[in-house]
């Protein structure tokens, strides 16, 4: 009952935040927009550039791959980046001093912690849910190749990358100690972590050292997972008359299947690594409210 009442207490101050709130859920809107501008055309290339020459594509095959992309992108970067500014609840309590008087409240260390995490991933799971919402009806104009699991999986991925990057930045957000702080590492996060999960552009394209290194982030599996379950269905319908060899290299090429010391990693494999990395980051993070907490009153 006390986890539920700090839940809706922290959702609450988010959405009655109105700056706030409309600017978060307005940046995914803005980010697909700049994605669909500007680096759309350079998807398209690089689809027909590995094509047989001589190969024609309908162009709504092309716009539905192009499109599983960029949807797939573009939720990667804001289940994080969003749950960023979600977090800003946690840090205003912190500066307006009202942390300390829940230090002292009859409310257990754990729940408070699970408070902030939980109401955090509510806030960032229904502005990714209109990103998403708003990528559909995107995808059913320009070219819908999605199948009813491929539906159902993009949801899973979405949640299991919003439950991650609330996990992350609740992590980060519990060292940041003023407003500013936060709005800081805001800025950074949403401008390179869509380089590091490789949303912006494919892995396989990176330097050899880079790419290998990107391998060992978490967020990577699960960007790998979104780019699977948006453009599977497009990529099956091109190789019904493509060798399979094509197909192969269309997948590994944008980072649909991805190949770590030489072995392709499994479907279960990048869920089973984003969930226990959620895991353990929440774990950490309980543990060290939980500790400071101790100490603040002692």
């Amino acid at each position: 009952m006390k986890l539920l009442f700090l839940i809706k207490r922290n959702c609450k101050i988010y959405f009655k935040d109105k700056a706030l709130f409309f600017s978060s859920l307005i940046a995914p809107l803005v980010l697909f927009f700049l994605f669909v501008a500007f680096l759309g055309d350079v998807y398209r290339d690089s689809l027909t550039s590995v094509l047989p020459e001589g190969t024609e594509l309908s162009s709504r095959l092309i716009e539905g791959f192009a499109g599983g992309w960029l949807m797939s992108s573009l939720i990667a970067v804001c289940s994080v980046s969003i749950a960023f500014t979600a977090n800003m609840v946690m840090v205003q309590d912190r500066v307006t001093k009202r942390f300390s008087d829940f230090a002292v409240a009859p409310v257990s260390r754990s729940q408070l912690a699970l408070g902030y995490y939980l109401s955090t991933a509510l806030v960032t799971l229904f502005v990714c849910g209109v990103a998403l919402a708003a990528g559909f009806i995107y995808l059913a104009i320009v070219g819908w190749y999605l199948t009813v699991s491929d539906f159902f999986f993009t949801l899973l991925d979405t949640l299991l990358l919003v439950l991650f990057g609330t996990a992350l930045s609740s992590l980060v957000c519990k060292f940041i100690k003023s407003e500013g702080g936060i709005s800081a590492v805001e800025v950074i996060v949403s401008a390179a972590y869509g380089f590091l999960c490789g949303a912006y552009m494919p892995i396989s394209s990176l330097a050899k050292g880079i790419a290998d290194a990107l391998l060992f982030l978490p967020g990577t599996y699960g960007t790998s997972l979104l780019h699977e379950h948006f453009m599977g269905g497009a990529i099956d319908r091109i190789g019904e008359d493509m060798p399979a060899e094509i197909v192969e290299k269309i997948r590994d090429g944008f980072d649909c299947t991805l190949t770590v010391f030489g072995n392709s990693v499994p479907e279960w494999a990048c869920f089973l690594i984003l969930a226990l990395t959620v895991v353990v980051l929440v774990a950490v993070f309980v543990l060290l409210h939980v500790v400071k907490i101790k100490r603040k009153i002692k």
